[in-house]
């Protein structure tokens, strides 16, 4: 949201308040300028005139804005000099808080200065700093947390301010509302006054409502519009809004499927297949007289050769490769002529050509979530398990980058092989195996037997464990062995297999671990469907089907995820959001074993959706 920074000009603005009231500071006072704001405010207090010292706390005040300083500015503006201060400088003082505390993201000041203001407040000020005075408000209620309040001040600088951008004005109107708690929302809608704020409100409500998909939501939109022909947004849309109402009626009509369908990808690449037509052919809003699917084998030539031959023809989206090795061919283009869906990722330092857009069952994304659930339950000293090889080398490069952002620490990472002997490593990690080299070294020291049970290190605080069930099966029994069994254990999808197995995954007990919802929801009406009518739609296989399924779903809403802020998609593999580079993200859900069974841990989704709102600090998605 744009910020009002040019306080010099601000200042002068809000001097008309007072111009004919404000008096003449004497000479000494005004031919100075401090450098600090205790030398201004030590000037200040030598004044004997009150009104003279406030106008010049709050001219040193603007100055020290002016040069980016607003710590200092908050010295002098909060200073006991002006907590009571002449009425005629009263507003001047306010605009210039609410610049510093929205500049300073203070909270506890935002909250002191709206205490007592309404929405209307800013229309006390003169017209020419009226569209300011509204912004500052408007930022200053949002960062209290009052996004109705501030969504208020525009709709009501809308009304009156005929220099701004509306564009401008309605989006961020929009972007006030809906990120408005839903009760709160309903309940301001219930009771809203006016023309402007009840239009507005309730087209957020219709929103709002829960399953609406992509389709509804432009058609949703569209009524509104029909319904309230006057309203200003009606005429002038968000652009958020616009963008679902255009981009809702322009999907790819020609798609082409391009996966592995022979050698050791195979299975793999018709799992895929089978998802990708089970989620299309029960879309109620797909128009298959206007949609063409092609499916292609990418195993039989090199994929930059097919795609070379796909340009040639008319294709709207083409979904695939799978093969990182086939996507990371096209990464030396520039641009895309046919806009490509690809079911991997490409290294992380790879350029990404213009209309490539990547989506996949990451493990980076799992490890980033398991430290975000790390931070959310206050556990910031961890033990690491993961396997050796380049894919392990991966988890632990995102699991150490995300756990940094989190003040977090890996206190100890050993990786290892299968074959390795687990109680070995067991107790490396552990620091049980120091524990006993200290008792050997006294005993050497003294020359005699001592008595000795060895202890776990006690700075962990919880342990990582990133291992397949057969290995995991055997790991977590010796955490308890090892005096551990008092550490929570997160992990990775790879620890389920997918189905359950109460017999073989009690040694798997109180391990917390994160996976699709394909697997963990309770309710899925197309897996019920899927398991009734086809194979492979449990365990890994099952994992790729819902990656299949979110494609579909991804192909019909590629350009809105990246257009509009904060878009997310509720899929079978998670909550999908995109990066400004194209690459999709997701946000599974989580579990714990119980008696042998995953059972899932709401407070523990809920608190990593609190966390994770706190990193993009985006408030709510938009759900399309």
């Amino acid at each position: 949201m744009t910020k009002y920074r040019s306080h010099r000009t601000l200042f002068a603005l809000i001097t008309l308040v007072t111009l004919l009231t404000a008096g003449c500071a004497t000479v000494n006072l005004d031919s100075q300028v401090a450098d600090t704001p205790e030398r201004a405010l030590e000037l200040a207090a030598s004044e004997r005139d009150p009104a003279t010292a406030q106008r010049y706390l709050l001219r040193m005040a603007s100055n020290f804005q002016d040069q980016g300083n607003h710590r200092a500015a908050r010295r002098i503006l909060r200073n006991q000099q002006l907590d009571t201060i002449d009425s005629q400088l009263t507003g001047q003082k306010l605009l210039l808080s609410m610049a510093s505390a929205v500049e300073l993201q203070d909270s506890d000041w935002a909250n002191e200065l709206v205490g007592n203001l309404s929405p209307d407040h800013f229309l006390g000020y003169p017209s020419d700093i009226m569209a300011k005075a509204a912004q500052l408000q408007a930022e200053t209620f949002a960062l209290n947390d009052d996004q109705l309040s501030a969504a208020l001040t525009l709709m009501l600088l809308s009304q009156t301010d005929t220099q701004s951008d509306p564009q401008d004005t309605h989006n961020q109107i929009w972007q006030y509302l809906r990120t408005i708690p839903g009760q709160a929302l309903n309940e301001a809608s219930e009771t809203a006054i006016g023309f402007e704020e009840q239009g507005w409100l309730e087209l957020a409500t219709t929103l709002r409502a829960r399953d609406v998909g992509l389709d509804e939501q432009g058609r949703l939109i569209r009524a509104w519009q029909n319904n309230w022909p006057g309203h200003p947004a009606a005429q002038i849309l968000p652009a958020d809004l616009r963008l679902l109402s255009e981009l809702a009626t322009s999907r790819p009509e020609r798609i082409v499927l391009a996966l592995p369908l022979q050698g050791s990808l195979a299975s793999a690449g018709r799992a895929i297949r089978d998802g990708f037509l089970a989620a299309y052919f029960s879309d109620d809003s797909a128009d298959r007289s206007k949609t063409d699917i092609r499916i292609v084998d990418t195993s039989s030539k090199p994929f930059t050769a097919l795609y070379e031959e796909l340009t040639g023809q008319n294709i709207d989206l083409v979904v695939g490769p799978l093969e990182k090795d086939a996507l990371a061919g096209l990464s030396s283009r520039n641009t895309l002529a046919v806009p490509v869906l690809g079911l991997n990722y490409l290294p992380a330092d790879s350029r990404v050509p213009d209309g490539l857009y990547q989506f996949g069952l990451s493990a980076e994304d799992e490890a980033r979530q398991i430290a975000d659930q790390l931070a959310a339950q206050s556990l910031r000293q961890i033990l690491v398990l993961i396997p050796r090889g380049e894919w392990g080398d991966r988890v632990e490069q995102a699991l150490m980058q995300r756990m940094a952002t989190h003040n977090g620490t890996m206190l100890d990472i050993e990786r290892f092989f299968p074959e390795d002997n687990f109680r070995s490593v067991t107790a490396d990690l552990l620091g049980v195996t120091t524990s006993r080299q200290r008792a050997i070294q006294v005993e050497r020291t003294i020359g005699q037997n001592v008595e000795f049970e060895p202890r776990r290190r006690q700075d962990a605080e919880a342990i990582v464990l990133v291992a397949q069930p057969n290995v995991a099966r055997q790991f977590n029994p010796l955490f308890a062995f090892y005096f551990s069994g008092d550490l929570p254990v997160y992990a990775p999808s790879i620890v389920y297999e997918g189905t359950p197995d109460p017999g073989r995954d009690r040694d798997l007990n109180r391990v917390t671990f994160t996976d699709i919802p394909w697997v963990l929801a309770e309710d899925n009406p197309l897996r019920t469907q899927a398991e009734q009518n086809l194979s492979g739609t449990r365990g890994q296989l099952g994992r790729l089907f819902a990656m299949g399924a979110d494609a579909w779903q991804l192909s019909k809403r590629l350009p809105l995820l990246r257009q509009v802020e904060g878009a997310a998609i509720d899929g079978q593999t998670g909550t999908l959001t995109m990066t400004p580079d194209g690459a999709i993200h997701r946000h599974q859900l989580w579990a714990q074993f119980q008696n042998g069974r995953p059972v899932l841990a709401p407070e523990l989704n809920e608190a990593t959706s609190r966390e994770g709102a706190r990193e993009t600090e985006q408030g709510d998605s938009q759900r399309l």
